[in-house]
């Protein structure tokens, strides 16, 4: 079954080394999995390739022996070259997930075929046009933020101006109604934030270190999950 047939992004974890407060980082994504996520991505810009190979190899192994191989999507931040070694070797890798400044997306395409997730963050100062205007026919998903300014990622929504743009509960629900593809928010999202960003009329939530950072990620990442299927509005 191709997990781009069935891909669900309305409960994602982001997460690499430096995310967790010096703590490893395979019982969080093991805590998560187990809290029934739907997409876990792994990414690091301090991990060497053979690091981050590894670390898939074993968030692929988790996700399986908790039998959600056919549910829990696993895919990687920008590292092509990762992903493609990663399968050389038998790793099952659902797909990327590219900025706008990382590699094109039909070259992930190209490299990744038909069935492999391709998600694209869609974080410009000019994010509504661009969102209208973009050829989707490669990309399953966008990505957008941030909700709040985060530490994780400092420069997320960074303008012209070297000022962080934020994402109001307004702004998501124009970019819900028009998107032509799912939308995943993220960016600084807390617990609190789950009720009405789950009415917006986008297709889910990414957090990053609300749990990876949390006293117990298992219990928080369940509160988030649980939330949002509460509160969940198609549009």
């Amino acid at each position: 079954m191709s997990m781009r047939k069935n891909l669900d992004i309305s409960a994602y974890f982001v997460v690499g080394p430096e995310n967790t407060n010096g703590r490893p980082v395979l019982p969080i994504i093991e805590a998560v999995v187990e809290a029934g996520y739907t997409c876990i991505q792994i990414r690091s810009k301090t991990a060497s390739a053979r690091e981050l190979i590894e670390l898939t190899r074993q968030a692929a192994d988790i996700i399986a022996k908790a039998g959600r191989s056919e549910k829990t999507a696993l895919v990687v931040n920008d590292r092509l070259d990762v992903i493609l070694a990663a399968r050389k070797t038998g790793i099952k890798v659902d797909g990327i997930h590219v900025g706008q400044s990382d590699i094109p997306v039909e070259v992930c395409r190209e490299y990744l075929g038909e069935d492999s997730i391709v998600g694209l963050s869609a974080e410009t100062n000019e994010l509504f046009d661009y969102i209208k205007t973009t050829d989707v026919s490669q990309i399953d998903y966008f990505g957008a933020g941030p909700l709040h300014e985060t530490q994780t990622k400092p420069d997320c929504g960074v303008g012209p101006d070297g000022k962080v743009i934020t994402r109001s509960f307004d702004d998501i629900r124009r970019l819900a109604d028009i998107s032509p593809i799912p939308i995943v928010v993220g960016g600084g999202v807390k617990p609190a934030d789950i009720p009405e960003l789950a009415g917006t009329g986008i297709d889910g939530f990414f957090v990053v270190s609300a749990i990876s950072e949390a006293e117990d990620p298992k219990a928080e990442a369940v509160k988030m999950a649980e939330s949002w299927k509460a509160n969940y509005k198609k549009r």
